[in-house]
């Protein structure tokens, strides 16, 4: 295999197999923001960024007499979605773009408007569409200033990568602060409710911390490198978590992982 990286323009779809490899984790924080929907029966809810339908799992169960749509931009998670849910609606768009249907009671956006540019833009625009009494629930990682990430940056910044890495996607860029959010839709809707969780993922090793961000925030990095240099890239990474995570007392590791959520009232 060619030691050259892949062209600047390729991009690595999501992997719906190495994002679930921690499934009832990274269920666990939709299920938190649904529990705070202020809904009964709605009559279409769409699932935004609903990856391989773990979430949109959760909102049929909730609302078996909604018309409950998933929407992703990967079509490697909307397979998976499809063979998880046959017979559900799957819509593959861009959720900064896409406009949802004027029935819609329930956008319901876990872990994808953190990727989305000028995302405060898009969910402004995305509540205005909604009929009054429509929810806006949205869930984000709020871990930008935690070593899982900053080592990432670190790492590609490094002499042996800021070459290859010079026109990398960016990372994520920090939230703004829950204040910020209120002023932005108080005086577009009748209630908001804002709120951190901070959750302490029980991980077996360093490298298995590693393996969560694979599915994640390491994705646009590994999408510059080819196999061989990818290979030495998680290595250099895997030292660093290893020197920043300290085991417990039984050898497992504790991913701290905040996360914010806001669910807004039309």
């Amino acid at each position: 295999m060619s030691d050259e990286p892949p062209a600047p323009h390729s991009a690595e779809d999501w992997s719906a197999r190495q994002y679930l490899k921690f499934e009832d984790e990274r269920t666990r924080p939709p299920r938190d923001l649904l529990a705070q929907v202020p809904l009964e029966a709605p009559r279409r809810v769409v699932d935004l960024g609903c990856g391989p339908g773990n979430s949109t799992e959760l909102l049929i169960a909730r609302f078996p007499r909604a018309e409950v749509i998933g929407l992703d931009s990967s079509p490697d998670m909307l397979r998976q979605a499809h063979a998880r849910l046959p017979g559900q609606s799957f819509v593959e768009a861009d959720v900064s773009t896409w406009m949802p249907d004027q029935t819609t009671d329930l956008l319901f956006g876990n872990a994808v408007f953190q990727w989305v540019p000028d995302h405060t833009r898009v969910l402004v625009r995305l509540l205005q569409s909604l009929p009054r009494g429509g929810v806006l629930a949205v869930q984000m990682p709020d871990n930008t200033q935690e070593p899982a990430l900053i080592l990432m940056e670190e790492v590609a910044a490094s002499k042996a990568w800021a070459g290859v890495m010079a026109q990398a996607q960016p990372g994520r860029k920090d939230l703004p602060r829950p204040e910020e959010y209120y002023n932005l839709f108080a005086s577009l809707c009748s209630r908001v409710d804002i709120w951190h969780t901070h959750y302490y993922h029980v991980m077996e090793s360093h490298a298995a911390i590693v393996e969560w961000f694979k599915g994640s925030g390491l994705r646009p990095f590994r999408a510059r490198l080819n196999a061989k240099m990818r290979e030495a890239f998680i290595a250099e990474y895997t030292e660093r978590i290893g020197a920043a995570y300290t085991s417990r007392v039984d050898g497992k590791v504790l991913l701290k992982f905040p996360r914010l959520f806001i669910v807004v009232v039309r």
